[in-house]
């Protein structure tokens, strides 16, 4: 399953009234460390496969969400459970530190 493309139209679906935790990646198509983050975003996408969504918010489309989310340095990842914010980082991180945002 590749990542979700999470818009404000879909986020309640999508994320809130999820039953399974939602991996945000918050970026940029500008952001260079986003774009070195995106290949590890796409392997932990296919690895939590049906244990976790994994989805990507454009900052520059999607500005009322990163407002929300007090977006404010890319790539920022959120890990939400059950409508609510449980683990978050900013900056370039490993795939082993991604997923063990997950395991919380």
């Amino acid at each position: 399953m590749s990542e979700l493309k999470i818009t404000k139209e879909n986020f309640e679906t999508e994320v809130l009234d999820s039953d399974i935790p939602v991996l945000l990646d918050f970026w940029a198509p500008w952001c260079g460390p986003c774009r070195m983050l995106g290949p590890v975003i796409e392997q932990v996408a296919d690895e939590f496969e049906g244990k976790a969504k994994v989805g990507k918010v454009n900052v520059d489309e999607e500005e009322e969400l990163a407002a929300a989310f007090r977006v404010a340095s890319i790539p920022t990842v959120v890990v939400m459970k059950n409508g609510k914010v449980v683990n978050a980082s900013v900056g370039y991180k490993s795939k082993p530190q991604i997923a063990a945002m997950l395991e919380v």
